[in-house]
């Protein structure tokens, strides 16, 4: 099958730190590419892949100091798969809404993956006049604020099974990772460490955009011994740091639409205790890779219960339902409905 990957331009495939959608991409292509299928990657130029790179842009935007108006970065890339979509047999998109008016247009079967939060009220208008895009979903919950649009499956996110190895024998530490902005709630983080008597390690990226909140709120409250702020890491210092991890710290506070930090933990054999938000509830589960906590004083009980859960159910819930492979299953499952209702329509039309 000839298939078209569209990447986001922001970073790069696979993202050098942080990056969830690109790291996402990264894992699918190159399983599509080991089964011996003919994948096209469209993203940064700095992106490494067995896979056809089809550069748009000179490196990841978020690196490029001369990257002042990324969304023209994005039109160009989306017209550039609309002349080219002849090519393939179909286009897997993960940049959202903007080339819908091309894809509205195109002949090629394609489908959108929605990586980010969908409760935002402008999306309705859109949605309703893009109601024939097919879409795909990585939780069931993400879909919820559109449920009538046209989905046509909940895919979810899946890892390397070999990327992060088991971790029996954990640490005495707590861990956080991710982003350092309001919606995850690094801060509460380090309230439940602290009444909860553990060490934390903060292993966070602060974006521009973020930075006030992090010299105002955050900074402050790293100035105890317990609490350790690495910043940002890659993805070779990861398995360390949350295997290692006695539990993972996700105190999450925004309509999370998966939580990719989730299953990465539970490869490590890493418990965790997250709020109860988004598709927190759909992704863990409770009492087995975690806890399910609904305030910071739950969140400090759970971390006296954490040692009571089993590191190794962790591990093989993660093999049992978020593994590349079965990612990569269902999207060729997504692939080939999409291509089989594009070719029954394009009969029915010649018939008519």
């Amino acid at each position: 099958m000839k298939i078209a990957q569209v990447s986001p331009l922001y970073e790069s495939v696979p993202p050098k730190y942080y990056g969830g959608t690109e790291r996402i991409i990264s894992y699918l292509t190159e399983e599509l590419v080991k089964r011996g299928h003919d994948v096209t990657l469209y993203a940064s130029g700095d992106s490494v892949t067995e896979a056809k790179l089809r550069p748009m842009c000179h490196r990841a935007l978020r690196l490029d100091k001369h990257s002042i108006d990324p969304i023209a970065d994005h039109v160009y890339l989306a017209e550039r798969v609309f002349v080219e979509a002849d090519q393939y047999d179909i286009i897997h998109s993960h940049i959202d809404y903007i080339p819908y008016p091309l894809y509205k247009r195109m002949k090629t079967p394609h489908i959108t993956t929605l990586h980010g939060r969908l409760d935002i009220p402008n999306l309705n208008n859109l949605y309703r006049e893009f109601d024939d895009i097919p879409l795909v979903s990585i939780s069931n919950y993400q879909r919820l604020p559109l449920s009538w649009a046209n989905w046509i499956e909940t895919v979810y996110h899946g890892l390397p099974n070999n990327l992060y190895d088991f971790q029996e024998k954990p640490g005495d530490y707590l861990a956080f990772i991710g982003r350092i902005c309001p919606e995850k709630r690094a801060d509460y983080a380090i309230e439940i460490a602290k009444r909860a008597g553990f060490p934390l390690k903060i292993a966070a990226k602060v974006d521009k955009v973020d930075r006030e909140y992090f010299e105002t709120v955050i900074k402050p409250l790293l100035d105890h011994p317990d609490i350790e702020y690495i910043g940002e890491i890659g993805e070779g210092e990861k398995n360390q740091f949350l295997g290692n991890a006695m539990a993972l710290l996700f105190p999450i506070d925004w309509p999370e639409p998966f939580g990719l930090v989730m299953i990465e933990a539970m490869a490590c054999g890493t418990p965790i205790i997250a709020r109860l938000q988004g598709a927190v509830p759909e992704v863990m589960e409770q009492g087995v890779t975690g806890y399910v906590v609904k305030d910071i004083e739950e969140a400090v009980q759970a971390v006296k219960e954490i040692p009571k859960l089993s590191r190794k159910r962790c591990r093989e819930v993660f093999e049992k339902h978020f593994t590349v492979e079965q990612m990569a299953d269902n999207y060729l499952k997504v692939y080939e409905t999409v291509i089989g209702k594009k070719k029954s329509s394009s009969v029915k039309k010649k018939v008519g």
